[in-house]
């Protein structure tokens, strides 16, 4: 889920500052690319039950062809993320969209492993370098007098993507002829008019020299932000690290605890977890960042033993009810780790932050999920997910206590600041 250049967005140009409705609709177009490429993104989610029974599919390759995405789109977020500060917004979100679209297509004549993998890489590419884009365009469009929107969009527009992504595709499923085509050419089809929509918007950026110096990799996080990402980054680690676990896993869990349920079931596990975590985003939007990350850590502990108990008996409601509250930690500590780390900086190094912040983040979904593939080939499906369970609330408790190390210091420098 990634959204921004690690450059700071270039000066705007006055008409753009000035005025509400010529921001309005480049703010939506831009909001809406952030939900369908995440939308996409998730979108092969329920499908991953047919492939593996057309193909037989071990689980080990399913986690592959997830991570391949999520793998590719990192590298894309370190070398293209600071190209459209160059070379402007426009191109750079044109030239992207044009080849999100090329993988969909790809996607809906896959024939095998190989080709869902090589389909996933091209759209983890187009990904970072689109969302990086729009992600520095929402910032450009940010109304000095009204600060605040564009990082609720950053916040929110990933998971309702993933959420809209996951449900059109669970529905497809069910009611589609063909839903291994018609998703991704719908997908497509959107794509493409969101690249002809760009194309008649406002330039947002200055390009200036220096695109091709800017493709090296490259990754800062500005003194400021530190201390809040070091407080932070565990509980992102075990959040992102769950929702890698739901979109790559979840499916196959649904299959192991109710052989007959329906294949849309695979799919909905995930999208309880990305819906709950797009209300909670919402919900908690004027809640204290520190502690909307708190609450999120806490709620990491019952997610996991509530989904775990769907292993022992309790049937699908406890695997439900734990990507429930498993979404409800995504959303709190997502949002509320991101509002921690942008405090105080200034304009300049959001992007950069952002960008580091976004690198934890996938890095923390990949890894794990490609780790506990290769641990269901080797001990099992249910073996993995207790061993899964267990790390990512243990990785809750250590960040309980990282925040309340770092609230403790924040109140300290407080007092000491104190005249």
């Amino acid at each position: 889920m990634s959204t921004v250049t690690p450059r700071a967005p270039a000066p705007r140009p006055e008409h753009i500052v000035r005025g509400t409705t010529e921001r309005s609709v480049p703010f939506v177009l831009a909001a809406s690319i952030l939900a369908a490429l995440l939308a996409a993104s998730s979108a092969p989610t329920p499908l991953y039950p047919h492939y593996q029974d057309v193909w037989d599919l071990s689980a080990l390759t399913i986690t592959l062809v997830f991570s391949a995405y999520s793998l590719t789109l990192l590298l894309a977020l370190l070398t293209t993320g600071a190209l459209s500060d160059h070379l402007g917004r426009r191109p750079v979100l044109v030239g992207a969209l044009a080849v999100e679209a090329a993988s969909m297509v790809l996607l809906a004549s896959a024939d095998g492993a190989g080709a869902l993998i090589a389909a996933r890489v091209l759209q983890g590419a187009a990904t970072g370098a689109a969302t990086s884009a729009a992600g520095a365009a929402l910032l450009d469009l940010e109304d000095p007098r009204r600060p605040g929107p564009p990082a609720l969009t950053n916040s929110i527009a990933p998971v309702a993507g993933m959420a809209a992504g996951v449900l059109a595709s669970t529905l497809l499923i069910r009611f589609a002829p063909a839903p291994t085509v018609t998703v991704y050419i719908m997908l497509a089809v959107l794509f493409t008019a969101q690249a002809v929509a760009v194309t008649f918007t406002t330039e947002t950026a200055r390009p200036h020299p220096g695109a091709l110096r800017s493709l090296r990799p490259q990754l800062a996080v500005p003194p400021p932000a530190r201390r809040a990402l070091l407080a932070a980054g565990t509980a992102v680690v075990a959040i992102w690290a769950l929702g890698g676990f739901y979109s790559s896993l979840g499916p196959a869990l649904i299959h192991l605890v109710a052989p007959d349920a329906p294949q849309a079931a695979g799919g909905m596990v995930f999208f309880t977890l990305t819906a709950a975590a797009t209300l909670t985003v919402w919900t908690l939007r004027r809640t204290a960042p520190h502690t909307a990350a708190t609450c999120g850590s806490l709620a990491v502990v019952p997610a996991t033993a509530l989904t775990l108990s769907g292993l022992h008996g309790a049937g699908l409601p406890a695997v439900y009810g734990g990507a429930a509250l498993a979404g409800v930690a995504f959303g709190a500590v997502s949002q509320g780790a991101l509002r921690m780390t942008l405090a105080a900086l200034d304009a300049q190094d959001r992007a950069a932050t952002l960008a580091a912040y976004y690198v934890l983040s996938y890095l923390s979904m990949s890894l794990p999920a490609i780790a506990a593939g290769a641990a269901t080939e080797h001990y099992g499906l249910r073996t993995a997910a207790h061993a899964y369970a267990i790390a990512a609330a243990l990785l809750a408790v250590a960040a309980l206590a990282a925040l309340t190390v770092s609230r403790g210091g924040t109140a300290h420098r407080a007092h000491n600041d104190l005249p």
